[in-house]
Order: structure tokens, then C-alpha cells, then sequence
């Protein structure tokens, strides 16, 4: 028999041995981007594992990934002023296109990302597109009667406390220079008052924000909600349809805020080439597909959602001062009065 000695020497060996670790994918993304079941089928295709953050608005996804610049993330969802921002900062790497054949599946205007602004520098590509939405607005059928048709109507003294709105700083800076028939991504400093007094009436007729499209659904089954600013359009409708909410979607007449979200490759990802495995798997057909079947969302592989051709849509740019908006934001949830926001 073998020595009792040899047997603990022997045992002891074997669990000083280095367990070879699963390398790990980390996601920061929105909501219906990386739904659990195409999340394990990835896994278990490459043998690896996925961690997934949600986040719920551009101002939680500049703070993360601006956290000890950006090392806490591999693949990051963004709009394309967002991807614009994050290259500016050095906080994303460029993408080496050759690595992501899927890019072959998707419709054209999407393949050229020269033409989309905001996703190259410097000849360098930063961003692949993914998923697009405008922020239409959905209305309770059983309160109202006709499909309300301006954005005014999220300000109408009738519908005090029954409206319900996206808790998101910069949207909503454009959203009330939409409402004054003003540039939206651009205030020049003595068109701020008039722009932050019309936030702080939006704040007094609205019953509460909300941040996730899950939340307004539970907001809407609480409340009396006669009308939402649907920020993420209609992958929204379809979780208030689903929830058995009779509502309708529109566009109104001033046109509406539209986002591209693509994907891009965080600085701080600990593989590039992983990183890229998970960029060219959402764009299989079965992936993008499922944006489409179950958020409701259109995808980059076609057809072409026939609202996005549309001249009423505003496609997101880079605003003046993301960080003021924010601060100002927050100043107007706390419940400041327009006077005292005026910044001296």
C-alpha cells in the first residue's frame, strides 16, 4: 500500500495545480440586447462565460465606463453620438473589421460607417451598428380618444399626473427644444432659462420618470397613465401590448428623437478577440432576429423598418454640454425652481 505520507504529498500536489479559469466576457448594455438564453448558447459554443450590466440611461453608461477608464468592460451598446463621446475620451479601441464577417449580412446603409457620424476617427472604425429606435409617444386608448399629435401634449394641463416620461437629461433637453421649435442639440446660453423652465413645467405635469422600458410597464399597471414618452420606442409598445395594455404608438408632428445603438470594443477589454466573437455573433440572423420577434426593435439585417426612412426622425448628435445637462437635470428632479437653475 502506498505510504500515508506519499498519499497526502500526492493529494496536496493535485490541488496546488492551477485550475485553467473560464475566460469571461463582460457586457454593459441595454435591456433585450443580451437576453439570457443567446447569452448560453455563446457560452457554450466558445466555452466561455458572460457577464452582463444593464444600464438605463447614457448618463449611467458614461459613468461606468469612465471608471478607471473603462477596464471594468469588454463590449459596450451605444448610441452613435455616445460612441462619438467614448472615442474623444480614448475610452475604446478601434475595431478590426476583417475579424467580424457577419458584417457582410447587414443592408448597406449600415456596412458604410463612414457615413454614419459619430462612428469613425482618424480613418479608425469604432462602432458597429446593431439596433435603432425613434422615442414616438404611446397613448392609453381608454383615455384618450384620438392619437394625440405633438409633443405638447406631454406639457397639457389636462393630463397633469397621468403622463409619464423617460428620466434621461439630454433627451430631454432636446425633447423641450423640439417643444420651442428650437435646434435640439444645441442651446446657446441665453436660450437656457426658457429651455429650463419648460423642463421644470414637463416635471410638474408628469406623475413620475422612469429609466428601464420594464419600468414604465410597471408604472403604467400603478398609475393612472393616460400618456408616455416612449424613449425606447416601440420595443416599449410591445412590452405594454404584452402586458395587455390597450395602447397606440405615434410620431408626432415635430418630428422624433431617433438613436442608433452600436457596438464597440471598451479600451480596458482584456480580449480584443473575444470582444469581436460577441460583436459578429449578434449579427446572425437568429440573434438579430430576436430584437426584431421579441423587443420589438429593428435590426441592422433588413428589411429596413419603413419609419426610419422617414424625414420626421431626428437622429441623435453629440450635444454642447452633456455633463451641464445632467447636473441641471438633476437639479430639476430635486425640485429646484426655474429662477434658481439659471447658471450665473
Amino acid at each position: 500500500a502506498m505510504p500515508t505520507r506519499l498519499l497526502v504529498l500526492l493529494l496536496s500536489s493535485l490541488f496546488c495545480l492551477p485550475l485553467q479559469a473560464e475566460e469571461v466576457l463582460r457586457l454593459l448594455t441595454w435591456s433585450g440586447y443580451a437576453d439570457s438564453d443567446l447569452v448560453r448558447a455563446f457560452e457554450q459554443r466558445y466555452g466561455v462565460e458572460v457577464e452582463v450590466t444593464f444600464v438605463g440611461s447614457d448618463d449611467e453608461l458614461r459613468h461606468k465606463l469612465a471608471e478607471d477608464a473603462g477596464s471594468h468592460y469588454d463590449v459596450i451598446a451605444a448610441n452613435t453620438s455616445e460612441i462619438r463621446h467614448f472615442a474623444e475620451q480614448n475610452l475604446l479601441q478601434p475595431l478590426r473589421l476583417n475579424n467580424l464577417p457577419n458584417r457582410s449580412r447587414q443592408l448597406r446603409q449600415f456596412r458604410e460607417l463612414n457615413e454614419i457620424p459619430g462612428l469613425t476617427r482618424d480613418g479608425k472604425a469604432y462602432g458597429i451598428p446593431y439596433t435603432y429606435a425613434e422615442m414616438g409617444l404611446i397613448y392609453n386608448r381608454a383615455l384618450l380618444h384620438s392619437a394625440p399629435d405633438s409633443l405638447n401634449s406631454l406639457w397639457d394641463p389636462a393630463l397633469q399626473g397621468r403622463v409619464l416620461a423617460y428620466d434621461g437629461s439630454s433627451h430631454n433637453f432636446s425633447l423641450a427644444r423640439m417643444v420651442l421649435n428650437q435646434p435640439p442639440f444645441a442651446i446657446p446660453p441665453q436660450e437656457l432659462p426658457e429651455t429650463l423652465a419648460k423642463l421644470v413645467d414637463l416635471r410638474r405635469n408628469v406623475v413620475t420618470f422612469y429609466s428601464l422600458p420594464e419600468d414604465s410597464v410597471t408604472l403604467y399597471k400603478q398609475n393612472e397613465i393616460a400618456l408616455i414618452y416612449a424613449n425606447y420606442g416601440r420595443q416599449q409598445l410591445k412590452l405594454l401590448q404584452d402586458a395587455g395594455a390597450d395602447v397606440a404608438y405615434v410620431i408626432p408632428r415635430e418630428g422624433a428623437l431617433a438613436w442608433l445603438d452600436c457596438w464597440a470594443i471598451s479600451r480596458g477589454a482584456t480580449s480584443q478577440e473575444l470582444a469581436e466573437r460577441w460583436i459578429n455573433y449578434t449579427l446572425e440572423p437568429q440573434v438579430s432576429n430576436a430584437l426584431t420577434e421579441r423587443q420589438g426593435l429593428a435590426n441592422t439585417l433588413g428589411p429596413l423598418d419603413a419609419s426610419s426612412a422617414s424625414s420626421q426622425l431626428i437622429w441623435l448628435e453629440t450635444v454642447e454640454n452633456a455633463e451641464l445637462r445632467n447636473q441641471l437635470w438633476q437639479r430639476i428632479l430635486a425640485g429646484e425652481r426655474p429662477e434658481d437653475l439659471v447658471q450665473p
